[in-house]
């Protein structure tokens, strides 16, 4: 579904990710951690298209296109979709609406007919219900006044309402609570059997322990994935810290 290959990153004159590979098939849940500064959110955003992340080096491919050559609206038309860490606010546009607009943009971009304003509010009624939002949250303007935890809840009720094909979570399980994080755990294995790919850039174990699906691990220090694994190796991390990762680079 999506594969890396020797990708070289810079912000400004500053290199920050030096020589990436990845491959993700559908269906796989990876799980990237590491220090500050060690360019997982750089991965993410460089996947997702920001324009502010350079690309000197390699290549992304996602369902063998060329990411290099898309624009983010296209890469996101193509199935995948990006959890920010900081969600922007839009006073005045309510999030039902931004979601139809959402959906019927990629329906469009598919050939597909528009889904009826109807259907797509029954399925947010169902999908908010299932994320244990209140009932006249959709209607409220989109992030305006938010707290973090809600603007988090609200990105993984778009993740569900769009169900792309693969899924950025970076930092998703910041600022939730413990039963928000068990929700959030429930839609990524629900999206694992649906055969849904999910990138999860964390740096607590806290959101891995109540996923029950499998995950491959990985440890990006310098801008270089330099460990994987499986869950022991977030367990290890969670014991240890990165000092042994230092030793060994």
């Amino acid at each position: 579904m999506l594969i890396i290959k020797e990708l070289y990153v810079s912000i400004g004159e500053k290199k920050v990710i030096n020589g990436i590979n990845l491959k993700i098939s559908p269906g796989e849940i990876h799980v990237i951690m590491g220090p500050n500064g060690s360019g997982k959110s750089t991965l993410a955003s460089v996947i997702a298209g920001k324009k502010e992340c350079k690309v000197t080096g390699g290549s992304i491919y996602f369902l063998n296109k060329n990411l290099m050559n898309l624009s983010p609206e296209e890469r996101s038309h193509l199935g995948i979709f990006l959890s920010f860490q900081n969600p922007i606010e839009i006073r005045g546009m309510p999030i039902i609406n931004f979601i139809k607009t959402s959906i019927n943009a990629i329906r469009k971009a598919k050939g597909m007919d528009h889904m009826l304003a109807k259907d797509i509010l029954t399925k947010a009624k169902n999908k908010s219900s299932f994320l244990n939002l209140e009932k006249d949250f959709i209607y409220r303007s989109l992030n305006d006044g938010f707290s973090g935890g809600e603007k988090k809840r609200i990105e993984i009720f778009q993740m569900m309402m769009l169900n792309p094909l693969f899924s950025i979570l970076d930092e998703v399980d910041s600022g939730l609570d413990i039963d928000a994080i068990r929700i959030v755990a429930k839609v990524i294995d629900h999206l694992k059997k649906n055969m849904n790919s999910t990138l999860i850039i964390t740096h607590y174990n806290r959101l891995l322990d109540s996923i029950d699906s499998d995950y491959i691990m990985h440890i990006l220090y310098n801008g270089k994935i330099v460990k994987s694994g499986n869950k022991k190796l977030a367990k290890k991390l969670e014991k240890e810290g990165y000092d042994w990762i230092k030793k060994i680079n």
